[in-house]
């Protein structure tokens, strides 16, 4: 198989920045359905019901920005052809990046949420993306929006932010201390009015799918 050509790379780039520009410069797309279950000035708690998201991983990274933007091209080829049927799939927001810290080096995942009408049978994704699919069963959320850019420098005092007000005004439990994700709904060249949110899976809050501990299914294609 030849080699894509230098055009080839030039046009997904340009293709890429539109695309970002287009879902996330007002345009309504498509996001994951929840229930607000409890509000503070601070934080709040949603009830997501089941999501499916294609995930792209990538392991012991140590920046937040750069694992962000290495994922999000793979699924950006996802749904705009690299796979099985060649299929083109809708834009969603927002693209969430998973960070679970370890001793060895943190793992980040980055995901975009399956449009409703693929969630049963989303099409194949070409090997070489090496992108999973995460099936998430009803389960709660903690969320703390935060303005601004999302960055390497940032991203701790907002999590941190969260769990503080959490400790002080809510006595459930976190599924996961050493994992949360943030939530990003802007293009990069998007410099004012920008919108994220760190979101924490939680449990204990006394509401249904709350009371438990959710789950979820994950496997490579």
């Amino acid at each position: 198989m030849e080699s894509p050509s230098p055009y080839h790379y030039a046009l997904t780039a340009f293709h890429l920045s539109f695309i970002i520009n287009l879902v996330f410069s007002g345009q309504a797309v498509e996001s994951p359905e929840y229930t607000l279950i409890h509000q503070q000035s601070d934080f709040e708690i949603r009830l997501y019901k089941d999501i499916s998201w294609m995930s792209a991983p990538v392991l012991q990274a140590t920046s937040f920005q750069k694992s962000t933007k290495a994922g999000f091209h793979r699924l950006y080829q996802y749904i705009h052809g690299a796979n099985l049927n060649s299929t083109q799939l809708a834009m969603t927001a927002p693209v969430l990046t998973t960070i679970t810290e370890a001793p060895h080096g943190s793992s980040f995942f980055v995901k975009m949420s399956l449009s409703a009408y693929y969630e049963g049978t989303p099409p194949q994704p070409n090997s070489e993306l090496d992108l999973q699919l995460e099936k998430w069963r009803a389960k709660c959320i903690a969320i703390r929006k935060f303005s601004g850019f999302a960055r390497d420098d940032n991203i701790g005092e907002e999590v941190e932010a969260l769990g503080t007000s959490l400790n002080e005004h809510w006595n459930g439990t976190l599924e996961n201390k050493s994992s949360y994700t943030i939530a990003q709904y802007n293009a990069s060249n998007h410099l004012s009015g920008r919108f994220n949110e760190v979101w924490m899976a939680v449990s204990g809050f006394g509401a249904e799918g709350c009371s438990s501990h959710g789950s979820h299914d994950q496997g490579k294609y």
